[in-house]
């Protein structure tokens, strides 16, 4: 045979093996099966929705009249023990104006209205004196619970029983003083609203001022929870549309971060706006982030027992886990937030705050 016969023929030798490889590669991926005792493929992972609807409880949880004259209930956090039971941290507000923390548990959401509330002011180490807006998690590596909370700076309390509120340690501080760069943006507001979560290498402190910017500070998992440093602005707005509140969540069998913060509305009344991130210190993009198509706002939420309120102020989301990494499932969010009856007025620690649940009702799963 000629050269330049053998020379047109060898590609489509070629191609002709290739396609038969090809082939036999596509066949054998649709018709494989996992080995015997091999963990089968999961299932699709799930992303959040563009858009967020609720139904909400009346309020699950409000100030008892056991002698502490608390007249509000608020900023509440939720953990689940490994037994199943749920706690909740929160900050009560007294007749004098007095700021301080509660726990209160239960196995049921049925059972949360009647549970006592242990004022742990009294009833721990953690003592009297300014304290707020409480954040509960287990800390994995230390095998410890920690209760982060505002005290002026951030402040933090340990336990290894979340079942007995006595056993709470004293405050200590995850800061020593106010970063450089929050003193320099803060204005007139405060400092505030401390909110921890970790991934593999580094834990991350958010916080709020009141004026329009959020905080994040950071330290090494293995440092935890010394060490906090590098704080810097990573989302900025007006004043009212990024107040307070704030919380970050790892979404689960995904790298997407929910970042939610609290905002006033123009009518005066408080709402939620939320951004995504892929990692922890990726670039914050809006998710549903306007008055107009918000993450939670009262009129995006019905309420079967009649409304009660039109804040959907201050709270957290319901975790997958209850450790470091802050993780929701994206098939089942709900929301423990503060709600007040919207003829309130007066002084802000005197509003009548109680705690609501609400659930999603719009999820793409």
């Amino acid at each position: 045979m000629p050269l330049t016969h053998r020379l047109r023929l060898r590609p489509r030798h070629r191609r002709r093996h290739a396609y038969v490889a090809l082939l036999s590669a596509l066949l054998a991926t649709c018709l494989s099966v996992p080995a015997k005792g091999a963990t089968p493929a999961g299932p699709l992972r799930q992303d959040l929705p563009g858009s967020f609807r609720w139904s909400s409880t009346g309020p699950v949880i409000s100030p008892q009249q056991d002698g502490s004259n608390s007249v509000a209930v608020k900023d509440p956090s939720v953990v689940q023990d490994k037994n199943g039971r749920w706690h909740v941290f929160m900050t009560t507000a007294s007749t004098s104006g007095d700021w301080s923390l509660a726990h209160t548990s239960f196995s049921d959401w049925s059972q949360a209205a009647g549970a006592k509330q242990n004022h742990l002011e009294t009833a721990s180490r953690i003592g009297p004196g300014y304290r707020a807006a409480p954040h509960a998690f287990y800390f994995a590596p230390k095998d410890e619970w920690y209760l982060v909370y505002q005290t002026g700076l951030p402040s933090y309390s340990t336990t290894k029983d979340i079942n007995d509120p006595t056993s709470w340690s004293a405050p200590k501080n995850l800061m020593s003083s106010v970063p450089d760069v929050v003193r320099q943006n803060i204005g007139n507001g405060n400092w505030l609203d401390f909110y921890v979560i970790c991934d593999d290498a580094k834990c991350f402190l958010f916080s709020a001022d009141d004026n329009g910017h959020v905080y994040r500070s950071e330290t090494t998992v293995a440092n935890f929870p010394n060490g906090f440093g590098n704080t810097k602005i990573v989302l900025q707005d007006s004043r009212f549309a990024l107040f307070e509140g704030g919380a970050v969540y790892r979404v689960k069998g995904t790298d997407t971060y929910l970042l939610i913060w609290e905002a006033i509305g123009g009518d005066g009344n408080r709402y939620y706006r939320s951004f995504t991130s892929k990692g922890l210190t990726g670039t914050w993009q809006p998710l549903a982030a306007t008055e107009a198509k918000p993450f939670a706002r009262s009129t995006d939420v019905t309420f079967p027992g009649g409304a009660w309120t039109k804040d959907i102020s201050h709270g957290e989301l319901i975790r997958a886990t209850n450790d470091q990494t802050m993780t929701i499932d994206p098939c089942r969010l709900r929301l423990l937030y503060q709600g007040r009856n919207p003829n309130s007025s007066g002084e802000y620690s005197q509003l009548p705050y109680r705690l609501g649940l609400a659930t999603q009702t719009d999820s793409t799963c």
